[in-house]
This record gives C-alpha cells, structure tokens and sequence, in this order.
C-alpha cells in the first residue's frame, strides 16, 4: 500500500484525477527492455538477429520491449554484449544527452551503467567518458558493464563530486546526472523502495542534489549540456533542483525534449520562480507510458566553447613499449592498436586513447582499456579486451551458432573442441567475441573470465 503522505502529495501536485490513474496502475506488471549496443550492431541488423519478439521503445531508437515469458540475460547475445537490460524509462536520459563524438563526457552518478553504457556507445570510443560513483562496491557493476559494452575510452572513478570539481574544472562537454532520488518511480519496482521512501523522505536527497549540482557546474565546459533526471515525482527534486540548478550559472538555460505520446511536461506552477520553460523537462508515470516513474531536463550553456581553458593535463607515457610476449601477441593477432599509447603498469597492458587525462590522485577503478597481463614467458590477454575486438578484426577465431550447445558449454568455462589454429582464439557467437581460448589439436581450452560465467 502506498503511504498516505505520498498520496496526499499526488493529489496536490499532480491533482485528483492523474493521482487516482497513477494509483490505480500500481498492481499492473512492469514492462521491461533492452536496449541494443549501437558500438558492436545496428538496431536493423540485430531485429534481423534477434530470437525474441521485440516491439520498439518510442523514446529511444535502438530499445525494445521484450515479452515477460523469455530471460534476454541468459542468452548468449546478452554475454557478447549486444545489448543492456534497462528499465524503458531509464532509458531517455542517455537518449536525449546530443552527444558528439570526441566529446569529454562525465556520468556523475553512474552505476551499475545502464546510462554510461549508452554515452560510450554514442562516443564511439572518440573522446573520453569518466564515469563515477561514489560506491567502490557499485562501481564494480559498472565497470563489467562498460567492459562488456567494448568501450576502451573510459575511466572509472569512484570519488565524491566536490572531489572532482576541483580535477576537472570546466572539463567536461557533456555531463549526466542521475540523480540520488526518493525513488517514488520505482515503488512498483520493489516494495523496499517504500519502505526507504517512509525512513527518509526527501531531505536527505534534496541535499544531496544540491551539492552535487553545485559541483557539475563547476566542471561544465562553456557551451556544454547537462542532463539532470531522477526516478522520482516530487517537484522538490524535479522541477525546483533544476531552478537550483539555473540558479548557479546565468549561462544555463532549459532547452527542449522530444515529446513522445504519454510524456507529461513539467509543470512550472510546481516551482517556485514561474519559469515557463520547466515545460520543457519531461515527466514519465507509469500510468501514461510503458516503464516506470523518471523525470528528465536538459541543460545547456550559452558559453563560448573556444573560450575555456583547459586545466587538465595530457595523460603522460613514457616511451614506446618494448615488451616482445605485447608485440609478438599484437603482430600475430592481427589487432590495430596505437602503440605510442600502450603502457604496461605492475605487469598489466592499457591502451589510453589520446582523449584520456592525467588522472593520478583520483580514486581510480579502471583507466582506458586494460588489455592483458603479462605471466612467465607470455602474455595473458583480457576479458575486456575481448570484448573491445570488434566483428571479423581478430586473426584467429572459432565462430558458433548461438544455438550450438559449445557457446554454453563455453560461457560456462567448459573446454570445447573446434576447428581453429593452435595457440590463443577468440570464440564468438555468430561473429560477436565472447572471450579467449587456448587451442591445441583441435582442444580448446577455456579462458573465459570466472567472474562472468553463465551460472
């Protein structure tokens, strides 16, 4: 049962008659999505691929509904990273962020990455895309998302905001904000949420998003975009946070969303500076639409972009490496990389793209692409790594239907036999790279990483 308190602010916000078809809509099931990996396929070629019925998210060009009777993330597709399991709302903020390729993009609130996974696709692994959260345990969710999405031009941090704000002062083009909300949206979610919702109200976030808004301004390059969404219906941290946000900088103005059928726009009436243009952010209820609650604004600067300066310093390698285990597995993998931008840290492999910052003094969970381990007398490469290989570009490889009993056995660290040549090969399902093995007369023995192993 929803709290009586949360009730009465329904009816005073949003009046009697959407609070009692918002209510009334509290029993009916979820819908649930996918959203496909715009960085490895294209939406036409995986619909063309795809063993499910999918029917297409409005909002979002390469998200699909899926039917409650199939589990997309025991599919072999899923494990190659074809595709993100988002919750539809969830997936607009990323969607309406206009990324650029070779844009510097900061996800402030990251984890578990349903929305980093997106700007990196968007990127194209151009630029750099600093994705953060402040939990080390969350954020290792995020970094196995990133990993599996193929994105090598990231760096995770997992650092408070004011931290940040002083590395990287007026940085960043693009910065997403998913705010730490109340969470009403997700009360058909999970009865916990409710349970929270009662414990803490929504002081205690309020003052979070205060903070962490004050901060993103700082880090905002002149001309840049800030997305700030949360999963909640109060307009203390939907309509009034982003008159806050307005607030900081006289640069920053509400710029227009897509509207889709069902979308309800913000009410400026539910804030407290009768700014017209609150109409321009987007409500999503579960009433209106196929997903759950969200809110989403889009901020940009007036700012002249030419007129910043850049305070962060170019990340610094030393030399070329000369490691021969790295260059005879890059000579004989067929593999592109540029090496001047390789470095070998306590006897692991990074490629840091050129986009990527000095970084030292950060908490940092991973920078750039980790690409392997150097062991006695050869080099181990990475699950990330794997990952990051795009269709067709490794030499030696043991390509299987994803309905031929080996992919599991493989997902599942079994060793599988094959046709392919001795030594290291990339295993992948029609076409796409799940992992690496070691062949031998036809033996492949499995190096699939244990931690993602299809239980």
């Amino acid at each position: 049962m929803l709290p009586e308190s949360f009730t009465e602010n329904m009816i005073s916000f949003y009046g009697r008659d959407e609070a009692e078809r918002f209510i009334s809509c509290m029993n009916e099931p979820m819908n649930h999505c996918l959203r496909v990996n715009t960085l490895k396929i294209t939406p036409e070629d995986f619909l063309a691929l795809s063993p499910f019925h999918l029917e297409p998210v409005p909002w979002c060009p390469n998200a699909f509904y899926y039917d409650d009777d199939v589990n997309p993330a025991k599919h072999p597709y899923y494990y190659a990273g074809l595709y993100y399991l988002q919750e539809p709302s969830a997936t607009l903020p990323a969607t309406v962020m206009p990324i650029e390729e070779g844009d510097r993009v900061l996800d402030l609130c990251a984890a578990p990455g349903g929305k980093s996974t997106e700007l990196g696709a968007k990127l194209r692994n151009s630029g750099v895309l600093i994705s953060n959260d402040i939990s080390a345990s969350r954020a290792k969710a995020l970094l196995k998302n990133i990993e599996l999405f193929g994105i090598g031009n990231s760096v995770i941090t997992t650092e408070n905001s004011n931290k940040l704000a002083g590395f990287f002062e007026g940085y960043f083009d693009k910065i997403l904000i998913d705010a730490p909300c109340s969470g009403e949206g997700m009360f058909r979610k999970s009865n916990s949420m409710i349970t929270a919702w009662e414990k803490n109200g929504i002081e205690l976030f309020t003052s979070l998003q205060t903070t962490i808004l004050r901060d993103a301004v700082k880090m905002l390059r002149p001309g840049g975009s800030i997305v700030y969404s949360t999963c909640t219906y109060n307009p203390y941290e939907d309509e009034r946070m982003v008159e806050f946000l307005l607030s900081l900088d006289s640069d920053l103005y509400i710029d227009e969303i897509p509207y889709y059928n069902g979308f309800v726009p913000g009410i400026p009436e539910n804030g407290e500076t009768g700014n017209s243009d609150l109409s321009k952010t987007m409500h999503l209820f579960p009433h209106r639409v196929k997903g759950e609650g969200h809110f989403v604004s889009l901020i940009k600067s007036r700012g002249d972009r030419s007129a910043s300066v850049d305070n962060c310093m170019d990340y610094r390698i030393n030399g070329m490496i000369k490691d021969p285990y790295v260059l005879e597995f890059l000579d004989e993998s067929g593999l592109s990389f540029d090496r001047s931008r390789l470095i070998i840290e306590k006897d692991r492999l990074y490629y840091i793209n050129d986009s990527i910052p000095d970084i030292s003094g950060l908490r940092i969970l991973r920078k750039g692409l980790f690409m392997g381990e150097l062991k006695k007398n050869r080099f181990e490469p990475s699950q990330s790594l794997a990952m990051y290989i795009g269709k067709g570009e490794y030499k030696n490889t043991l390509n299987l239907p994803a309905d031929d009993i080996r992919v599991i056995k493989y997902l599942k660290g079994e060793t599988i036999e094959g046709n392919s040549e001795n030594g290291l090969v990339l295993v992948t399902v029609d076409g796409y790279p799940l992992g690496f093995a070691k062949a031998k007369d036809s033996v492949l023995k499995n190096k699939y990483l244990a931690g993602w192993r299809m239980m």
